[in-house]
């Protein structure tokens, strides 16, 4: 309380914070860590984002599956079974598993501003947007990397634990297909690299203090999150979220992660789309023990890659305060970030 001779007290204004939300430059795992942190705010983010993987992306899935529904002719109800039958992908069904994930990013949006305070942008990368220029490039890196890794399959045997069939014919189903894949993937691979690689390893390392733990976290959640699996295939999915996270704080941002996945899928939907069929491809549930020695050419290529790309572009790691080293300590002064 503060008084003045002769007025009657007046409560204390509540300190406002700068609106830059870091006192010190920070790296991306910790970016939680703001002026306002409290252990409990990535606890309560984790759970939420666990509800929005496991809830809200079903929901926005059966909403789609409705909608789409209600655009056919025919029986709603009939209609709907079949968009919303994740045993017999169709291009309806397809797209409401793409729009489904990639609700993700409205989660983790809503989940840094709400409890945070902190603007979405953040999830992008420490400067804080995303790097557009740094993302593109790194999309024929995957693409290389892909590459490396189809070549070094026609070398093992039976790497997939599947050969090839002989091309699929071409139909009104494989069109649609095809536009629901160009158009959604990549909001769906985006979707979940917000998810895994941008809120939930800042929210781990924020809450641990330590990038190993956030990035071991983060990466058995997503193989985890997959389903059933067996190991060459877990192994798989565990590989690509220890190298996406890691590459995350080595590059200060989930670019390099959205251009790897975006890719990864394409190839996985394209090569279904010629030879296969999507509803094997999304409930794949085992490869060959192969599959191990793939996965490690794709991981080794584009990690390499994209470290020497980051260096070359002289990539920030970090936040940078405004006048940070030219001032002392700032103790509370404007806004939210």
């Amino acid at each position: 309380m503060t008084q003045t001779p002769g007025r009657p007290a007046v409560p204390a204004s509540a300190p406002v914070y700068p609106a830059f939300p870091h006192p010190e430059p920070t790296p991306y795992h910790l970016m939680l860590r703001t002026w306002t942190y409290s252990w409990w705010k990535p606890v309560v983010g984790v759970v939420a984002a666990v509800a929005g993987f496991f809830i809200g992306a079903p929901l926005v899935y059966f909403a789609v599956a409705a909608l789409s529904a209600l655009a056919q002719p025919g029986a709603f109800g009939e209609h709907f079974r079949a968009n919303a039958d994740p045993t017999n992908v169709t291009p309806w069904s397809l797209l409401a598993t793409n729009l489904g994930l990639a609700s993700l990013i409205g989660t983790t949006w809503l989940l840094i501003r709400v409890i945070h305070r902190m603007r979405p942008r953040w999830l992008a990368s420490v400067v804080p947007r995303l790097r557009w220029r740094f993302l593109l490039l790194c999309l024929p890196i995957a693409l290389f990397a892909l590459g490396a890794q189809v070549a070094v399959g026609s070398l093992v045997p039976s790497a997939s634990g599947d050969e090839l069939g002989s091309l699929n014919h071409f139909t009104t189903s494989t069109a649609l297909s095809a536009v629901v894949v160009l158009l959604t993937t990549p909001l769906q691979a985006a979707g979940e690299e917000y998810l895994f690689r941008g809120y939930l390893l800042m929210a781990f390392g924020s809450l641990f203090g330590n990038k190993w733990v956030a990035i071991l976290a983060t990466a058995t959640l997503f193989a985890i999150a997959h389903g059933t699996q067996n190991f060459p295939l877990f192994f798989d999915r565990l590989a690509f979220g220890l190298i996406a996270a890691w590459l995350v704080t080595r590059t200060g941002g989930i670019e390099a992660g959205i251009a790897l996945h975006v890719l990864n899928n394409f190839l996985a939907f394209g090569l279904a789309l010629a030879f296969g069929d999507l509803t094997s491809t999304l409930n794949v549930s085992a490869v060959g023990w192969w599959n191990i020695v793939l996965t490690l050419t794709q991981s080794v290529v584009y990690t390499g890659l994209v470290l020497l790309l980051a260096r070359r572009m002289g990539l920030a790691t970090r936040t940078r305060p405004p006048g940070y080293g030219q001032r002392s300590s700032r103790g509370p002064a404007a806004a939210t970030a």
